[in-house]
């Protein structure tokens, strides 16, 4: 059986000397869309925050696209992030280039050389968001879901085994949440795994998957007819 994307057992997540989640095991599985819902203030940022490894994992077991949480060094850090595709509520484009500057910045950073390769991988991942005729364009110059959908290619430039989307419909409208939501629906049934965070319980009900919810310094699996 193939070692799940994700896997934490007996984790306790901190901020500095707080405690913010006891506990945790889960597991997600290659090829899963997992949403993760609580209340603001529940932990959810910093799950994700010990996902990347912004957080250290200190007590208990985890694992994430082949890297040990408890063990991540410093050093790894930018290579465990090549393997994830993040994606934020807050767009963070550069707006001083275009779409295709903000996607040959990245690709320029995590050591692609070829020029022909780069420009076939931000056309594949433009056309994968419905964004190709908007490359040369400026960030300020799109709509936030036009933006958001930006973002999203942004992040599957390094064929990323799992997206982290952290409340990434939480600045756009009901209308273009869905059609964000649409993207994101696409990329998972292209074989991508994604845990989205959201409060937006309106696209759990349109769009249902598997559900994690923090609460009580837990996390735990709900049925969504009980959320």
């Amino acid at each position: 059986m193939s070692q799940p994307i994700l896997f934490l057992k007996n984790a306790s997540i901190f901020q500095r000397e707080n405690l913010i989640l006891s506990d945790v095991s889960l597991t997600v599985e290659k090829g899963e869309f997992v949403y993760l819902i609580g209340k603001t203030g529940t932990g959810k940022s910093s799950f994700m925050k010990t996902l990347y490894g912004d957080l250290p994992l200190t007590k208990g077991e985890g694992s994430i696209v082949g890297y040990d949480l408890s063990t991540l060094k410093e050093k790894d850090i930018p290579f465990l992030r090549r393997k994830l595709g993040i994606v934020f509520q807050d767009f963070n484009l550069l707006n001083d280039r275009t779409v295709n500057g903000n996607l040959l910045f990245v690709l320029t950073a995590t050591g692609w050389k070829d020029k022909n390769k780069m420009e076939d991988k931000i056309n594949h991942v433009l056309g994968k968001v419905g964004m190709k005729t908007k490359a040369f364009k400026y960030p300020y110059q799109l709509s936030g879901g036009e933006q958001q959908r930006v973002v999203i290619a942004r992040a599957l430039l390094n064929d990323p085994e799992l997206i982290l989307a952290d409340e990434p419909t939480g600045n756009l409208d009901p209308q273009t949440s869905v059609e964000v939501m649409e993207v994101l629906q696409e990329i998972n049934k292209n074989g991508n795994t994604i845990l989205m965070a959201t409060h937006d319980y309106a696209l759990l009900l349109k769009y249902p998957s598997k559900t994690l919810k923090c609460e009580d310094s837990q996390v735990f699996e709900v049925v969504q007819k009980t959320i």
